[in-house]
């Protein structure tokens, strides 16, 4: 019976152990932890180390990332910087004014101390005559104003005329005032006014285009610049430079594109958004070489399908002198040139090129070149020109 009893006695604790067990296993898979959702993503743990806290996160490299991220302290973002606002024409009328008479002054000076002279004999006449033709005014315009100013000296000079009265008189009638200097950068009929900027390599004529792109901008328009000067990529560079400094918008295409491809896309761009000029940059034509300004032909020819074209500026470089005078020649031949842009006036240049130019080619100077700043083209006014002569 004691034996009977042991056994019960064993298999029931043996029972109760297996019991147990059983249900030990079951609450501790209720409590391990769940499964990580199935996202795709690889998971990077880093090895565990002596020095490694336990309970590190693993962290999730995912793409798109996962949707989790360590919190982290950005910089503040810093505003790009404002475009530039070009000077007013006013302003550049006065800096006209300034630079024009220090640097073309001694011509006035040296007629006007000429015309002073108690007694005007052949002698001083022909001196004036030299000083006139050294100025670069041409022969033609100098034999014109020595013979009225020797006129009016002769009728008026018994009565105490003045002579840097009747110096700058003549001389403002030689610049003619009555010429409209007005840029048309307007198009008729709700069409952006398009300006076709030519001359040859080397007289600033990208830097004029982004400069004329300034004074517009002072002036509230808005303005697409056309890169069509594709065979020089530093000339395409400068002019996106230009325009992004005043925030105007430069059409531009790959290195030698075809010009007239180019000037079509940017008048096409000008159209399309309604903007009221259209600035046309073309490459710098040698006049010997019939070809290309057979090609410059062309480009007005091509733009002219899209929109007239309302102003043709010709860049001279004022310092060229006479010789300025056949590059004039050939290019209004070929695009009919309806203002001219004299650039680097305030230097080497003798200031009756622009007399010697309008007489070469009947349109006036519209504007001048007076330095090498951002803002240093101005419209040309006759009377400030011939002031700044006479010092």
């Amino acid at each position: 019976m004691d034996a009977l009893a042991i056994l019960i006695l064993v298999v029931a604790l043996v029972g109760l152990g297996l019991v147990l067990a059983v249900t030990g296993l079951i609450v501790g898979r209720r409590r391990g932890p769940k499964p990580l959702p199935n996202t795709h993503t690889d998971v990077i743990v880093r090895p565990p180390t002596t020095e490694a806290p336990e309970d590190e996160t693993p962290v999730e490299l995912s793409s798109p990332p996962a949707t989790i991220e360590p919190e982290v302290e950005l910089p503040p973002i810093e505003e790009a910087p404002g475009l530039e606002r070009p000077e007013g024409t006013a302003s550049r009328l006065v800096r006209l004014r300034q630079r024009l008479a220090s640097s073309q002054g001694a011509l006035g000076r040296g007629l006007l101390a000429l015309l002073s002279r108690d007694r005007l004999d052949e002698d001083t006449w022909e001196s004036i005559e030299d000083t006139l033709l050294t100025a670069d005014i041409g022969v033609g315009p100098t034999q014109e104003l020595v013979e009225r100013l020797r006129t009016r000296m002769r009728v008026e000079g018994g009565t105490g005329a003045d002579a840097r009265t009747v110096l700058r008189e003549e001389l403002l009638t030689l610049v003619d005032p009555t010429m409209d200097r007005r840029l048309q950068v307007s198009g008729a009929d709700g069409q952006p006014g398009v300006v076709l900027v030519v001359g040859v390599n080397g007289a600033g004529k990208t830097t004029t285009v982004g400069k004329i792109a300034r004074i517009l901008v002072a002036e509230d328009h808005s303005v697409v610049l056309g890169a069509a000067d594709t065979f020089r990529a530093a000339a395409v560079e400068q002019l996106a430079t230009w325009g992004e400094r005043v925030g105007v918008e430069v059409v531009r295409g790959p290195e030698g594109t075809d010009p007239a491809s180019v000037a079509f896309d940017a008048v096409k761009e000008g159209v399309d958004r309604g903007v009221d000029t259209v600035i046309v940059d073309t490459a710098g034509r040698l006049q010997n070489k019939a070809g290309l300004m057979d090609e410059l032909g062309k480009v007005k020819r091509v733009i002219e399908k899209q929109a007239p074209v309302t102003e043709v500026l010709l860049v001279l470089d004022a310092t060229t002198g006479q010789n300025g005078m056949i590059q004039a020649r050939v290019f209004s031949e070929v695009v009919d040139v309806s203002g001219i842009v004299l650039t680097k006036l305030d230097g080497s240049a003798k200031g009756g090129i622009v007399v010697a130019v309008q007489r070469e080619l009947g349109v006036p100077v519209k504007l001048v070149g007076l330095g090498e700043g951002a803002d240093d083209l101005a419209p040309f006014d006759a009377g400030a020109f011939v002031d700044a002569l006479l010092g």
